[in-house]
């Protein structure tokens, strides 16, 4: 069994930065993929971006394109998420997720999900 825990969000000025880790224990080798998602409070679940598991691939949603990197530690077996220029539009609760495919960007490609970690942006 996967299990994937998110950590280090929190409240951040509009303009500011937070980085968030994901770590993984009980690993499938199957797994190619790792992603973020977020969701809001009335809106369904967004993709945020996307890794391969050698870190070699990435991909953005168009909103976050030039402000967040994501990037993988395989030797820690964590994801991390660095947000940066952050703005009162990107407060969501973040989710770390896991798929067998090759970077997909629908939720419904992720099998393994971590509970989520609040990301609130003031203004």
């Amino acid at each position: 069994q996967v299990q994937l825990v998110e950590s280090g969000g929190g409240l951040v000025q509009a303009g500011g930065s937070l980085r968030l880790s994901c770590a993984a224990s009980g690993g499938a080798s199957w797994t190619s993929t790792m992603g973020w998602f977020r969701q809001a409070p009335g809106k369904e679940r967004e993709f945020v971006s996307a890794i391969s598991r050698s870190g070699s691939s990435t991909v953005y949603a168009d909103s976050v394109k030039g402000r967040f990197t994501m990037s993988i530690d395989n030797a820690k077996n964590t994801v991390y998420l660095q947000m940066n220029s952050l703005k009162p539009v990107d407060t969501a609760v973040y989710y770390c997720a896991a798929a067998p495919s090759t970077l997909p960007v629908s939720s419904r490609q992720y099998i393994y999900w971590g509970q989520g970690t609040q990301v609130t942006v003031s203004s």
